[in-house]
């Protein structure tokens, strides 16, 4: 497969920064560091150079890609992400699109979201598994995807408008590492999306602490929800500027949004009338993380930083 010369021209070595060129397949640095391109038109960054988190996380989502992206399809699952989508939406409404980088992009949920609005796309994960979804998901669109280590992202320096992590910086434990390559790789002005787990309310954290030593679709090593004094002071102290932090889901989003995790949950898809159920139950969660007392003790975080221009003396 051929690179687009104008995806060449935001991509670099990881492991020595310096421009790309390929040589049939392979992608090769200027020092000679080889990088295989594999059947499906991946390039893999992380085949041999990666952390031993990002290489947990490549084994454990090689091996459950298939029936995460089943439980993506199940009708109650859609229907509560597309209130969480709608939410998400309205927080980047002004969002640039021209050129824009999905870390941990898994299936391409924000290329999905965003559709054809983007004008020029690179998603990154560390499982081929799920790129390879990806690719059969996005084949129409002008979006490279790349396998490897969200600390190690092997794109230049100010090349994105805009960044989006869809349920990705959860997976890595290395979190000011990941949030210091977001800020390199965005222009000045340009912007952070995310939207996450968050533990920040103690009954979530408490549940998600007995789960995730139950269930073998998560990993409790290298998977840990959002704190706000984990995130966002980091942020902060990376150069963001921190503009949005607001949560959404309650007893709706436990009951209705972890098929992989809970296995009477997938049995909602034989309930008649399981899709306007559903819509209820978004409304009741959405009033509930609304009231004195529980606001801020939602399970999903939605949030938004910029890379802004520091004054000049």
């Amino acid at each position: 497969m051929k690179i687009n010369p104008s995806f060449l021209d935001m991509m670099q070595c990881p492991l020595e920064p310096g421009p790309l060129h390929q040589e049939g397949e392979y992608l090769v640095s200027e020092r000679g560091r080889k990088y295989r391109i594999n059947s499906a038109g991946i390039p893999l960054f992380a085949e041999e150079f990666c952390s031993s988190a990002a290489r947990e996380q490549q084994q454990h989502y090689d091996r459950i890609a298939k029936k995460y992206l089943d439980n993506l399809n199940y009708p109650h699952t859609q229907e509560y992400l597309s209130y969480l989508d709608n939410s998400f939406l309205e927080l980047m409404v002004e969002a640039n699109l021209e050129r824009v980088a999905e870390i941990c992009c898994g299936s391409g949920e924000a290329f999905q979201l965003l559709g054809n609005r983007v004008k020029q796309g690179i998603g990154i994960d560390i499982s081929t598994a799920m790129l390879e979804g990806a690719i059969q998901k996005h084949a129409d669109k002008n979006i490279l995807f790349l396998q490897a280590d969200a600390t190690m992202l092997p794109l230049q320096n100010e090349q994105f408008d805009s960044v989006f992590m869809l349920g990705g910086i959860h997976h890595v434990n290395d979190r000011q590492q990941l949030f210091q390559e977001i800020f390199r790789i965005l222009k000045t002005g340009g912007k952070f999306y995310y939207r996450e787990p968050v533990s920040d309310f103690v009954l979530w954290r408490w549940l998600r602490a007995i789960i995730y030593k139950v269930s073998s679709s998560l990993d409790e090593n290298t998977e840990r929800p959002l704190l706000y004094a984990e995130t966002v002071p980091v942020l902060e102290k990376i150069g963001f500027q921190h503009r949005v932090w607001k949560t959404y889901g309650f007893l709706g989003y436990c009951l209705l949004m972890n098929s992989d995790v809970l296995v009477v949950n997938r049995l909602f898809r034989y309930f008649p009338g399981i899709r306007p159920f559903t819509r209820g139950m978004t409304k009741l969660d959405d009033w509930t993380v609304k009231m004195p007392g529980l606001k801020g003790s939602g399970l999903i975080v939605m949030g938004v930083a910029e890379k802004v221009q520091l004054p000049t003396n």
